[in-house]
C-alpha cells in the first residue's frame, strides 16, 4: 500500500484491490463529520447518530473514466468509495442514506467497525492465530444507496443495501463493466450478492430478498406451530408452513 493513501481503519484503496490511480491522498481523505449535517436540515436523532456513532468518514477512492479506463454514462460519471468508521455494532443506515442523498455520484460505503466481543473470528473458531498475534478484530461491510425498480407512474424509491460483515483484510472490490452503469451494477452485486456479475441485479436482488422473507416467515411459523395447543390452530399454522416450504423448494430448484 502506498503510504500516502487515505485510510479508514486498516482499509485503503490498495487493500481493497483498487488501482493506485483511483486512491485519494491521505491529506485530502479525511472529511469532517459535521459537513454532512451542519448545513443541511437533519433531525435531532440523525444528528446524534453522526455525533455519537460516527468516528471518522474518509474518502478512499474516486472512480472516474480517466483513472479506470471505463466509459462514463450521462447519468453516472463518478463513483466514490467512502470509508465510514463507526462505534455502533449495527450498520448506520440512516447516516449512509443521508450522505448518499447529498451527491449525484454513486457511493460505495465501506463500513468499518471493531468486531463485537461476543463474535469469535474465524481464527479463534479454528483455534489458530498467526505468529502468536491477536486475531484480526476489525470488520468491514459494503453498502450503497440504490434506486429500486418501481411501478410505472409511481415515484421511484431508494434503499440502502448492506452486505455481510467480513474481516477487514479480506474485503475487496473489482472493477467490471463496459461503462459506469454496468460498473455500478457489478459493485452492488459484489456488495450483497457476492458476485462480480451485475447483469439483472435488481431481479436477482428481489429474488434473494423474497427468499429471505420466506425463510423468516418459515422460522416464525415453525415456532408458532410448536407452541400451538389447539388442533385446529396447529392445522391452520401447518397449512401456511407447508405452503411456504413448497414455495422455498420451488425457488431453490431454480
Amino acid at each position: 500500500m502506498t503510504a500516502t493513501q487515505a485510510q479508514c481503519g486498516s482499509i485503503s484503496a490498495s487493500t481493497l484491490g483498487l488501482p493506485d490511480a483511483t486512491a485519494v491522498p491521505q491529506q485530502k481523505g479525511t472529511l469532517p463529520t459535521a459537513m454532512f449535517y451542519a448545513r443541511t436540515p437533519v433531525s435531532s436523532k440523525l444528528k446524534q447518530r453522526f455525533v455519537n456513532d460516527i468516528e471518522a468518514i474518509t474518502m478512499l477512492a474516486m472512480l472516474r473514466p480517466t483513472n479506470t479506463g471505463i466509459a462514463g454514462t450521462p447519468k453516472l460519471e463518478e463513483i466514490l468509495v467512502m470509508g465510514v468508521r463507526h462505534s455502533s455494532a449495527a450498520t448506520p443506515i440512516e447516516v449512509l442514506d443521508h450522505i448518499a442523498g447529498l451527491r449525484r455520484s454513486g457511493i460505495v460505503f465501506v463500513c468499518v467497525r471493531d468486531r463485537p466481543s461476543d463474535e469469535p473470528s474465524s481464527q479463534q473458531a479454528s483455534g489458530h492465530t498467526e505468529h502468536g498475534r491477536e486475531p484480526q478484530r476489525q470488520e468491514a461491510a459494503l453498502a450503497m444507496r440504490r434506486l429500486m425498480p418501481g411501478k410505472p407512474g409511481h415515484p421511484q424509491q431508494t434503499a440502502v443495501l448492506v452486505g455481510p460483515w467480513r474481516p477487514a483484510d479480506a474485503m475487496r472490490l473489482e472493477l467490471h463493466g463496459a461503462d459506469f452503469g454496468a460498473l455500478w451494477d457489478s459493485l452492488c452485486s459484489q456488495a450483497v450478492l457476492d458476485s462480480t456479475d451485475g447483469a439483472d441485479f435488481d431481479g436477482r436482488w428481489a429474488a434473494r430478498a423474497h427468499i429471505e422473507t420466506l425463510r423468516a416467515q418459515e422460522a416464525k411459523l415453525t415456532k408458532d406451530h410448536a407452541r400451538a395447543k389447539q388442533p385446529a390452530q396447529r392445522n391452520e399454522i401447518y397449512a401456511k408452513l407447508h405452503k411456504i416450504r413448497t414455495e422455498l423448494g420451488r425457488l431453490d430448484q431454480r
